[in-house]
């Protein structure tokens, strides 16, 4: 199967009703992540925030010094990823200020460029074994590859699929949010079931974590495509090659 981009007939961009409140909503959801992830692990080493069981620290604080390293690289390229990505969007700066805009886009790619080899090389290292590999280990692959594409379509002066793929790569970077959501929403179905009964908590955080490393990016992908749907952009659709 191959995957190729279907191109609508060019339209005029109509500015949609909600879509300013959506993105007040989805900037200060990312200023917020980014501000608690950054700098709780700015608080202390690995190994004092493991002590106080703090975020992943348990789980890398005894890895390779390797690995310890590409978490802080992941954190931090990660956290400007989610910081800036939101005002590529702003129409306001596309039009009035491109070479803002460039700037913005160039520090987004290059933050995704390095944080998603990060990413993979931490997926090795997750606390969820195989679904931890395969959910964030293809989260980090998708999360480069949309963004390639993106920065692909710009320099081609492709702006129409340039946006498409950077909704798509924005999606992946907004996984950081959604996996603290799903994360809570998890733990709350399960206290409301009774799984607390026992009062394991380390238990409900497990079971909870398991689910997130697809959890955290498929819906994403998802509202992604119908965002671009919605907005007449070049699509994906997946066509088998033609015989030879």
């Amino acid at each position: 199967m191959t995957a190729i981009i279907s191109r609508p007939p060019a339209t005029a961009s109509r500015p949609r009703r909600g879509s300013r409140f959506s993105w007040t909503v989805m900037l200060l959801l990312s200023v917020a992540i980014t501000g608690y992830s950054v700098g709780q692990y700015a608080a202390g080493s690995l190994q004092d925030l493991a002590a106080d069981r703090v975020g992943l620290a348990t789980t890398y604080a005894d890895r390779p010094f390797a690995v310890q390293i590409a978490f802080y690289v992941h954190i931090t390229t990660a956290g400007l990823a989610l910081a800036v990505g939101p005002f590529q969007f702003v129409r306001a700066i596309r039009r009035r200020f491109p070479r803002v805009h460039r700037w913005i886009g160039r520090g987004y790619v290059t933050a995704v460029g390095i944080g998603s080899v990060a990413a993979l090389v931490m997926s090795f290292f997750n606390s969820v074994a195989f679904a931890g590999f395969f959910g964030f280990g293809t989260l980090a692959v998708l999360w480069g590859w949309t963004t390639w594409r993106g920065y692909r379509a710009a320099r081609a002066g492709d702006f129409a699929s340039h946006q498409a793929w950077m909704i798509r790569s924005f999606a992946l970077t907004f996984a950081a949010p959604t996996l603290r959501l799903w994360f809570g929403v998890l733990i709350l179905v399960q206290v409301l079931a009774g799984g607390a009964a026992g009062g394991d908590v380390d238990h409900l955080v497990r079971q909870a974590y398991a689910a997130v490393p697809f959890l955290c990016w498929l819906p994403n992908i998802v509202v992604a495509e119908l965002m671009i749907r919605r907005r007449d952009l070049p699509g994906l659709r997946f066509v088998a090659p033609e015989a030879v």
